[in-house]
């Protein structure tokens, strides 16, 4: 860049002319700057490509994001607004419901008869364009009642395939553990793999694919524990609490009736739903909060346990899985919170239901009435937020 002339008293005849050419020369070199700037990438070499600000970058695609965001979670509130017309409370579960349906997480629903575990996921089911099943799980379950069989045609001679129920987008799994072992592990294909094998043919399954699980911790007659290796493949593990006292008499009013109103119109579209999840993939975490993640689920395993005060306590830790999940949940939580970035608040708060099912306490935590939850707590207490 040129140096500018300074004017000086002796200089009265040169002052105009000196003005004049600083004015061109900064006309040329602003004129210049937008040359560079505005020169097609596509055309230019690797070696004379335009100094484009990496920071003007990444802003750039910030608003992208964002502007992305506002865009697609436009049906958010609505869709709260239609499930709010027969559901009393339970926002928190509300919540995790439309988490997983954007993270692509199953999710297990636990909590005692009659708190509308079953109503919430259909109301759900009735408020989304998708396809939906509900399955009600029974000791006499086979698996060929959920993904299908062959069936032997006389007429001509031949088997044809069967689609069974679990061929939807939504699957209500009623009471899951009262189902048998071999019927439990026909939802570990489909629930991980988005696939079933019928005979020798697989098939897979429609996208989006969301298993919606729910089972009653008080009864132990006639139910089988879920296996660890299919508790591990859902999402979340919501606990669901009693409604509070205005609630409950809210639900008075609604429900009290032999002809409640539980329908609801559809609100949000297939498309809609994987437009929202592509644009969750791109919403920012920053590398700090990244590590509070991986943090968070290593002080459930024993070296970092220990540091903590917690190895005894703790069997099995939680499994890269975690790491995952809690990633997406985050993302999707600042989704629905209309963001386009994750803060450390959106790992906490979803960090107890992404970690309680994944962490296995020892026979010393349970003599001493410490379950995963207050080791999760305690870690989330314990460890520093970014």
């Amino acid at each position: 860049m040129r140096d500018h002339v300074i004017p000086h008293p002796k200089m009265h005849q040169e002052e105009s002319a000196a003005m004049t050419y600083n004015s061109a020369s900064a006309s040329e070199e602003q004129r210049f700057d937008n040359l560079k700037y505005r020169s097609n990438p596509g055309l230019a070499s690797s070696s004379d490509a335009a100094p484009i600000s990496s920071h003007g970058v990444a802003n750039a695609a910030s608003q992208a994001v964002r502007d992305a965001v506002q865009k697609n979670s436009a049906w958010v509130r609505p869709l709260r607004q239609e499930i709010a017309q027969v559901i009393v409370g339970q926002e928190r579960l509300i919540e995790r419901l439309l988490v997983g349906l954007l993270a692509n997480g199953h999710i297990l629903l636990e909590g005692v008869p009659g708190l509308a575990k079953t109503l919430c996921l259909k109301t759900l089911a009735s408020s989304v364009a998708l396809r939906f099943k509900r399955l009600q799980f029974t000791p006499d379950m086979l698996p060929a009642d959920i993904v299908g069989t062959m069936i032997f045609n006389p007429q001509d001679g031949n088997f044809r395939t069967k689609h069974g129920p679990i061929f939807s987008n939504l699957i209500l799994a009623d009471e899951i553990n009262r189902a048998p072992a071999k019927v439990q592990s026909a939802l570990l294909e489909a629930m991980q793999e988005q696939q079933v094998t019928i005979g020798d043919e697989t098939y897979g399954l429609p996208n989006p694919f969301l298993v919606l699980a729910t089972q009653n911790p008080l009864e132990h007659e006639g139910t089988y524990p879920l296996p660890e290796a299919q508790v591990d493949r859902f999402m979340m593990k919501v606990v669901i609490s009693y409604p509070t006292r205005v609630e409950e008499r809210a639900i008075l009013d609604a429900m009290a009736t032999t002809e409640p109103s539980l329908s609801v119109r559809p609100i949000v579209s297939r498309e809609q739903i994987l437009s929202a999840r592509h644009v969750v993939n791109n919403i920012y975490v920053d590398d700090k909060i990244k590590d509070y993640i991986v943090d968070l689920v290593l002080a459930t395993r024993p070296p970092i346990a220990a540091s903590l005060n917690l190895n005894g306590y703790i069997q099995y830790g939680a499994s890269p899985r975690a790491t995952i999940n809690l990633t997406l949940a985050a993302r999707a939580t600042a989704f629905l919170n209309g963001r386009h970035y994750v803060t450390p608040h959106d790992v906490k708060s979803i960090a107890l239901d992404v970690l309680r099912h994944r962490v296995t306490v020892s026979y010393e935590a349970e003599a001493a009435n410490v379950t995963s939850e207050d080791i999760i707590r305690k870690i989330l207490d314990t460890l520093p937020v970014p």
